[in-house]
């Protein structure tokens, strides 16, 4: 049976098909924790947070390149494992592209084709994390709109 497609309705906002439950980690968190943080969850975007306010986001592949491929084999040597004490803000992407929870849901998703992106955090004026978007989240709403929250 497959799924049928829907169209957004044009009040539809980030803020209905967001993620709320956000992970966050701090700028001085080291790799490994971010790594742990990556295999715990099955998610692919960590936000990076100071006082309360977004800094960067660091995604699964931001990470991949910074590990060294030897850690967890017979190869691992001290310099593979010394990848593992950077620290978040060496590999985050810095201001990254944000959105509000009132942006048009299509002008999000539009802002993360131009951006080349697969997910925008969601805040408030003042860069105060409210959640996260991602392209999943979009295609779930889109091909079950009984999803969104009310």
């Amino acid at each position: 049976m497959e799924p049928t497609v829907q169209s957004f309705s044009p009040e539809l906002t980030a803020g209905a098909v967001m993620s709320s439950h956000v992970v966050t980690v701090t700028m001085d968190d080291s790799l490994a924790t971010i790594r742990h943080l990556f295999q715990e969850h099955h998610f692919h975007h960590l936000l990076v947070v100071e006082q309360g306010e977004l800094v960067g986001i660091i995604s699964d592949r931001d990470l991949l390149k910074a590990v060294s491929p030897n850690i967890g084999t017979l190869s691992e040597t001290d310099r593979d494992r010394a990848t593992l004490n950077k620290r978040a803000h060496h590999i985050m992407t810095r201001n990254p592209v944000t959105v509000q929870t009132t942006t048009p849901i299509e002008t999000a998703a539009a802002l993360m084709l131009e951006k080349k992106v697969s997910c925008l955090p969601i805040t408030s004026g003042n860069r105060h994390l409210e959640g996260i978007l991602t392209w999943r989240d979009i295609l779930r709403t889109l091909i079950n709109p009984a999803r969104l929250r009310s």
